[in-house]
């Protein structure tokens, strides 16, 4: 069997061609991003009032002790820009997907059955893994969190000035987005684990054997990411520890595959090789 018979085209394409599909491709991703970004600016301050909630549960919550809060905006374009990034990060996630399937479109047709049928769960497993990052940042850490920043107010009195929070605008916005990117990337790792060890780069043994210093890493990388206290750099560290772990999993996963695809191709070999002899 020729590489073109197992090839999903059966030809070769020439760089031309690639080049032609190539720019088809990214125009159909832009096309995609700017009518998410679009629709997106529309519900642009629905958007934002989402992100904002947590912290004004939170915040209503007290509302009874210190009156009404409220976030500030202290550059006339401040608001505007904001909504325009809320818009780009949004219309970005809900493109993920045309984004995803455009790169496959490009890519499978120089793939392998083999390939392609291990290639598309990855695919299809990012933007999942992406979302539960950001749902677990959103629902579980922001109220957490917040509610530990606003610990730190003081009522003021007795020739005291009081200490309240006048956040602004595009200030949580960026803390936000931060917190979500770094939540959404960090759950990406049991994708690229399971890619490196089907290549080859890592085995499920080395990774076993230097857990302890991938643990000390991830609070590292814990510490760069989320804001200055314990409880945020706790709730991103366990959930990258307990994915480190499931990636070793699911190396050994792909070790038994590559083993008995192995064993396999030697059965078969040995065969062929039995039948000529007696032929």
């Amino acid at each position: 069997m020729t590489v073109a018979d197992d090839s999903a085209d059966g030809h070769k394409m020439p760089l031309l061609d690639h080049l032609i599909e190539l720019r088809r491709r990214l125009l159909y991703s832009a096309i995609t991003l700017l009518v998410a970004f679009l629709i997106c600016f529309f519900f642009a301050e629905e958007l934002f009032n989402f992100l904002v909630q947590p912290l004004a549960n939170i915040l209503t919550d007290r509302a009874g002790v210190q009156g009404a809060r409220r976030l500030i905006f202290t550059d006339l374009t401040e608001v505007f820009f904001t909504y325009v990034k809320v818009a780009f990060f949004f219309g970005a996630f809900i493109s993920c997907p045309i984004f995803l399937t455009q790169i496959w479109l490009f890519v499978a047709p120089g793939l392998y059955k083999n390939e392609k049928s291990a290639l598309a769960p990855f695919l299809a497993a990012s933007p999942a893994l992406f979302f539960a990052g950001g749902a677990l940042v959103y629902f579980v850490l922001f109220p957490l969190a917040w509610e530990f920043f606003l610990s730190f107010e003081t009522p003021g009195g007795n020739g005291t000035l009081p200490i309240e929070l006048e956040a602004k605008v595009n200030e949580y916005l960026s803390l936000v987005m931060k917190l979500i990117f770094a939540f959404g990337l960090s759950f990406q790792l049991p994708i690229i684990m399971t890619l490196m060890a089907r290549v080859g780069l890592i085995t499920s043994k080395g990774m076993a054997a230097k857990r302890k210093y991938a643990i000390v890493g991830v609070f590292i990388i814990a510490a760069i990411f989320t804001p200055p206290d314990p409880l945020s750099q706790i709730s991103l560290a366990v959930p990258i520890i307990l994915l480190y772990e499931i990636s070793i999993y699911m190396a050994k996963l792909v070790e038994k595959k590559k083993a008995k695809a192995a064993k396999d191709d030697n059965e078969a070999d040995d065969d062929t090789g039995s039948d000529l002899t007696e032929s």
